[in-house]
């Protein structure tokens, strides 16, 4: 892995203890970035969120804790602690904070 800042390497560590929210505001941090795809945590305060926009490439939402919105093609999921979403490439996605949540976004890069 190749890790970004403090990401701890080769050791086990709490995802959501590893990014903290901030007022009225979304907060990323990368933990890992290549060629092949990133890894990046996200706290979103509630009723933060994210435009709809779309990306060539599927991505993984892993939500660590609370509940968001998520549209995908014009379609809302709720999504809450403990549960993934793949978004699929080039269809338009957005996100809305429903509460507080936390979650991982795991981007793939390369083509089915």
């Amino acid at each position: 892995m190749n890790p970004i800042g403090n990401t701890p390497k080769g050791v086990p560590f709490d995802l959501k203890a590893h990014i903290d929210y901030a007022p009225g505001a979304v907060v990323s941090k990368t933990l890992f970035k290549k060629e092949i795809g990133n890894l990046t945590l996200f706290a979103f305060d509630v009723g933060q969120g994210l435009t709809e926009h779309t990306s060539p490439f599927d991505a993984v939402v892993h939500i660590l804790e609370g509940r968001a919105e998520i549209r995908i093609g014009g379609h809302a999921h709720e999504v809450a602690a403990g549960q993934i979403l793949i978004m699929p490439a080039d269809v338009p996605h957005g996100l809305q904070a429903l509460e507080a949540f936390k979650m991982l976004l795991i981007m793939i890069r390369g083509q089915a």
